[in-house]
């Protein structure tokens, strides 16, 4: 078999495990806090959240577009398949360890940092396309900081709305609500972070001469949708303890007002073709919604660690991806 067709199929079996993995892993960024709330049961909640994270991965290809072009130009890359396939590895390595230690840390930041780094590695900083590896660094700095203020300002409205009200009966009936924002934040999750994997695979099949335009084909969308829904349904419980009980007490006022702002967030992003991280944009809005019920009610040793985590995963997977560059040339 020839190699680049080789390296090609290797690269798509590994987006598609990327994807898979990425869905377990983010997984509690849609239900968490409807499962900390027992608004939902975690069955219940992880198989809801598959299907509509399928749905939005189905939807939209905006974000796909923005991956396979906006960092790296496939149609210029040298070794293309052989750098995107050390990305992959790098990503998926990084998302193997957070997942393990139930960190919920960005499976973006680790994709994107990992292509950036595969890519100098081969071709030196030049190969980059900075125009748009800037705005995408921009989208993925500035939106948890948004999701924090929206989410303040969404539970800010809550009390305001619902200040006169029995707190019992306002809090079933936010349990009813959060069924319906947890469907909301699997799909806008489904919308953007599988991209991601349709992205990469487009752009394996460029740099390999297999395709001639950015269109991402339809079974690159039914494949990485599959992958993603398929994810979801293993469940990330490690992750959904950490994200729904250890940032702060959720109650269902808050879980639905943080469910809400995140997912604002994210399909705005999704709308402008913007790849975020919906580990962190979920993150910040609960932490948002919990200080604006009580600040010291925000566990912010946890939320330092999680903003550590999104710190330094962009650096640690590039040098990650661009080591794996190195030792898989040696044997291709």
């Amino acid at each position: 078999m020839d190699t680049i067709l080789f390296l090609t199929i290797l690269v798509v079996v590994f987006a598609l495990a990327f994807d898979f993995i990425n869905g377990f892993h983010d997984t509690a960024n849609a239900i968490a806090t409807s499962v900390s709330t027992r608004a939902l049961k975690p069955r219940t909640a992880i198989f809801m959240a598959a299907i509509m994270n399928f749905v939005g991965a189905l939807t939209f290809t905006g974000v796909a577009k923005t991956i396979s072009k906006d960092i790296v130009d496939p149609f210029v890359l040298t070794n293309g398949s052989l750098i995107i396939l050390a990305a992959l590895t790098s990503a998926i390595a990084w998302n193997l360890i957070t997942w393990y230690f139930g960190i919920p840390s960005s499976s973006s930041h680790a994709l994107i940092g990992s292509i950036a780094g595969a890519a100098i590695s081969a071709a030196g900083f030049g190969i980059l396309n900075y125009e748009g590896f800037l705005k995408i660094l921009q989208a993925l700095l500035i939106s948890p900081f948004l999701a924090l203020a929206v989410g303040f300002l969404m539970m800010s409205l809550f009390k305001v709305l619902f200040k006169n009200r029995n707190l019992f009966k306002a809090n079933t009936r936010f349990r009813y609500l959060q069924i319906g924002t947890a469907a909301l934040q699997a799909f806008t999750h489904g919308t953007n972070d599988a991209q991601k994997a349709m992205g990469i695979i487009t752009m394996a099949l460029i740099s390999a001469n297999l395709q001639t335009g950015d269109d991402i084909q339809l079974w690159v969308r039914i494949a990485a949708a599959t992958a993603m829904g398929l994810g979801t349904a293993i469940g990330g419980y490690k992750i959904i303890k950490t994200v729904g009980s250890k940032i702060t007490k959720i109650r269902p006022v808050n879980g639905a007002a943080a469910d809400l702002s995140s997912a604002m967030i994210i399909f705005g992003a999704t709308l402008i073709h913007l790849p975020v991280s919906t580990t962190h944009v979920i993150s910040s809005a609960i932490m948002g919604s919990g200080a604006a019920q009580r600040v010291k009610g925000v566990n912010w040793g946890v939320a330092k660690k999680i903003v550590m985590t999104w710190i330094i995963t962009l650096p640690i997977s590039a040098t990650l991806a661009a080591i794996v560059y190195q030792v898989l040339n040696l044997f291709f």
